[in-house]
Parts: C-alpha cells; sequence; structure tokens
C-alpha cells in the first residue's frame, strides 16, 4: 500500500513538474512576441517622427474674416470680424490683416458692406467702402464714370433676370428720317457694347434673389457714352441684351439691320438708260427771185 501511494506522489510531481515547465515556455514566448512587437511599434513611431520634422512648415498670417453673414449696406463694427491663421502664400489680394486699418482710430468713418459675404470669408478692400464713405452709387463708380439711368420694361429688360455687376449690350431701335441716309423705315444698331449694370430701380446690391420686373436701370459710363445714351433714348427704344459671365469680346464691327436686311431683300441693279439718237435732218437751200434764199427739207441720201 505504502508502495502504491509512493508510486502515485512520484507520478504526480512529474505531471506537476511538466506543466510547470510547459507554462513556463509559454510565458517566455509570449514575452518575447511582446518584447518584438514593442520594438516595431517604437521604430515605426521613430521613422513618423523623422518624417514629420522633415516636412516643411508653412508660415501663416492673420487675416481677418467676417464673422457671420454680411449683407449689402449693413455698417460694419468689430463684433462683426475675427482673425484667423491664413496661409501666407494663399492670402487674397486686398485683405485685411491689421484691425487698425480696417477700423480707423478717429471716429465718423464707419465703412459699409458693398457686396454679401458669408460666414468666415476673407474681407477685402473691393467688399466695403473706405473709411466714412456711404454704400451709395458713388462709392462703385471707378473715376472717371458717371451713373446713367435707362427706362425699360419686360421686354427690353431681359424678363427681370438683370442684376446689379451684370453686363449689357445696348441697342437703339429708330428712324433715319432727318439724315442723309437713303432709307425707309427703322433700323436696329448696337451703340454700347458690354456697359455694367451698377443698380436695378433702387437696389444696388448683388444679393437679389428670383425676378425683378424693373423700370429702370443704371449702368456705368463714360461721359460720352452718357450723350450717346441720351441721345438715342430720346430718339429711339433702347434694348438690353445680357452679356454671358466668360464672354469679354468687343468687337468694334458695326452691327447694324433694317427692313430689307431683315427680310432679305436684295436690291436690283437699275436697266441703263439708253442714248438718245437725233434724228438727222437734211435740207437744201433755193433761191426765190433775186434776193431771196429758202432752207427746205429734203430726203436724206447718206
Amino acid at each position: 500500500m505504502r508502495a502504491v501511494f509512493g508510486l502515485v506522489l512520484i507520478v504526480g510531481l512529474a505531471l506537476a513538474g511538466g506543466a510547470v515547465y510547459m507554462a513556463r515556455n509559454y510565458i517566455s514566448a509570449y514575452q518575447n512576441e511582446l518584447a518584438r512587437e514593442r520594438q516595431a511599434t517604437a521604430a515605426a513611431l521613430e521613422a513618423a517622427a523623422a518624417e514629420k520634422a522633415e516636412v516643411e512648415v508653412i508660415p501663416t498670417v492673420g487675416v481677418i474674416v467676417s464673422n457671420r453673414t454680411l449683407k449689402y449696406g449693413e455698417r460694419l463694427v468689430e463684433e462683426d470680424v475675427r482673425v484667423v491663421d491664413w496661409p501666407e502664400n494663399a492670402i487674397p489680394e486686398g485683405s485685411f490683416t491689421d484691425l487698425a486699418v480696417l477700423f480707423p482710430a478717429s471716429g465718423g468713418k464707419d465703412r459699409f458692406v458693398l457686396r454679401t459675404m458669408e460666414k468666415d470669408e476673407a474681407l477685402m478692400e473691393v467688399k466695403i467702402t473706405q473709411p466714412g464713405e456711404g454704400a451709395g452709387l458713388t462709392s462703385q463708380l471707378d473715376k472717371g464714370m458717371r451713373a446713367f439711368a435707362i427706362r425699360v420694361d419686360v421686354a427690353s429688360g431681359v424678363s427681370g433676370f438683370l442684376r446689379p455687376g451684370d453686363y449689357v449690350d445696348v441697342y437703339w431701335t429708330g428712324s433715319r428720317r432727318g439724315t442723309t441716309a437713303e432709307a425707309d423705315g427703322e433700323i436696329t444698331r448696337l451703340i454700347q457694347p458690354r456697359v455694367e449694370l451698377i443698380a436695378v430701380d433702387q437696389i444696388a446690391g448683388t444679393d437679389v434673389t428670383g425676378t425683378t420686373i424693373a423700370r429702370t436701370i443704371t449702368v456705368a459710363v463714360t461721359r460720352e457714352q452718357v450723350a450717346v445714351l441720351t441721345q438715342a433714348q430720346n430718339t429711339g427704344r433702347l434694348t438690353l441684351a445680357l452679356v454671358g459671365v466668360e464672354d469679354e469680346t468687343v468687337s468694334s464691327e458695326v452691327i447694324e439691320i433694317d427692313q430689307r436686311a431683315l427680310l432679305g431683300v436684295v436690291e436690283e441693279e437699275a436697266a441703263p438708260i439708253p442714248e438718245r439718237v437725233e434724228k438727222q435732218v437734211c435740207k437744201t437751200r433755193i433761191r426765190r427771185g433775186s434776193s431771196e434764199v429758202a432752207d427746205s427739207v429734203i430726203a436724206c441720201t447718206n
């Protein structure tokens, strides 16, 4: 009995020793694998850090942007703007980087919005007025330009699709009567190509939605163009044609159409006038008496 107990004890100790050996080998393998994993992770982090260190740092500049949606005619105050970091090589031309320049220290020099700006849009000189300048039409006229109003209706005003900032061609329809030109009826001629609209009725801002059936539109033209348009408006009818956004062509060719050209009538050449042939008359002199001489018509022989 004692021998059996001793044998069982020896077998148990052998099994326990084998289990401990297997567990130690498993733990050792796990620790080795974990160490290799940590080394690989550390190497990857070091490579990423080295690559990041090699990347060039892009310099930035503080640019003033709108803090909310700004619409035409609104007064600009400091609460409407904020400064954000902007890549130095991508700053829009005419942007503001100094609040002291945007809002001068001297009072009574407010700025007003000329174009609709969305939130976080960079403030630019062309989108706001100068300090102390109002948001009227005078702020939208370049040097040497004048504002001129043209009467329009649904047809001549392109069915209400005109907006401030658009460009139009101006056509005149009228009669040549009173001129030296030999033509009857009316003609239509392009008199002013690509003229900029700065207002539609009383609306001078570009934030217009839907169609607007205007009665007048205001264009920016030179003094010579004012004289031309005034004469044209008083002697005939004006029609506007909307110019495409990407169309910047201005042709010097005279565009004119009359009724004959419209209907395709070709003038026939006048028949030549036959030369007038004078009838030949043959005469002979006859003496009557001693002193009287008379002419007598006779038949021509040649």
